[in-house]
């Protein structure tokens, strides 16, 4: 395959990674390559982390994100931890210091094989989110699905995580609310001038919670890092829970903690599923022969 790519399929606690190796390469994966490996039900994905050279002193790699609709995404921390996992493998670095569109981000991989990630400082004002509109307590904003007297979701709280967030409190089961239905209107609402991720959560302890996220340019997925990130730190600023909570997503549990830096570290594990290489200028791929059964 000419300008053939390596990649490893991943996962992290179920939301679809690709890793891909751009590293010494000039081009970059294209919208219509992730479009196209998207479609594909073997390299369906949730994220591309498509590692290139450093382009910082002091950092290991830049890393590029890209969404399954092929636009870009500012974090992952899902795939973070895929990307940590690879490297680790290869290199036997445990501790690793990565660029990406939205900063300088730290991550560690654990003797267990669970992997911690700096996910950074959480933002809260409006423009920062960033929010069309001001509001001065983002803890709660104005905006609402259903019918105006008895609505289906209300009042959610937004933050940015490198990322914009929209959390919407719930007292049942995150399953029992259409979030494929109202995912869609709620990421494109007009309120979110840059679209938003969006998070259904319910706590069950002041260390615990469950959610549910419409994940913005990738749809429902599994696990969503940030968003479980943007939770936990809403659920403590809003004093629903403690700043240390275990966050269960479709996926299984990750462990969020908001430390008393502001920095908020989530922990949890990745895992491989095969390796190949790929076009990044059209997402024509293959196998490798030792992953071909």
């Amino acid at each position: 395959m000419a300008s053939a790519a390596q990649f490893a399929k991943m996962n992290g606690l179920g939301n679809e990674i690709i890793v891909a190796d751009m590293r010494g390469r000039a081009d970059r994966v294209t919208p219509g390559a992730a479009v196209a490996l998207n479609t594909d039900p073997a390299t369906r994905f949730d994220q591309i982390m498509a590692i290139h050279d450093a382009r910082t002193p002091g950092t290991f790699n830049y890393i590029e994100i890209i969404n399954s609709d092929g636009s870009m995404a500012q974090a992952c921390g899902n795939g973070m931890r895929c990307v940590v996992q690879a490297l680790a493998a290869e290199t036997g670095q445990k501790i690793f210091t990565f660029e990406t569109i939205a900063g300088i981000l730290n991550a560690e991989e654990h003797a267990d094989g669970t992997i911690s990630v700096d996910m950074g400082r959480p933002r809260f004002g409006w423009q920062d989110i960033p929010l069309a509109e001001e509001f001065r307590d983002t803890r709660m904003i104005e905006l609402q699905i259903g019918p105006i007297d008895a609505p289906v979701l209300h009042s959610p709280s937004a933050v940015s995580m490198g990322n914009p967030h929209a959390i919407f409190w719930v007292d049942r089961d995150v399953w029992t609310y259409d979030l494929d239905r109202f995912g869609p209107l709620l990421e494109n609402h007009p309120i979110f001038p840059e679209r938003a991720n969006i998070t259904i959560a319910q706590v069950t302890a002041r260390d615990a919670m469950t959610i549910r996220t419409w994940e913005r340019g990738a749809g429902l997925t599994k696990a969503c890092g940030s968003a479980a990130c943007a939770a936990a730190v809403s659920a403590a600023r809003t004093n629903r829970t403690d700043r240390t909570v275990t966050v269960t997503v479709p996926g299984g549990p990750l462990l969020i903690e908001w430390r008393a830096d502001d920095h908020v570290i989530m922990t949890g594990p990745a895992e491989w599923e095969f390796s190949g290489t790929f076009d990044p200028a059209t997402g024509k791929w293959a196998r490798d022969r030792q992953d071909v059964a």
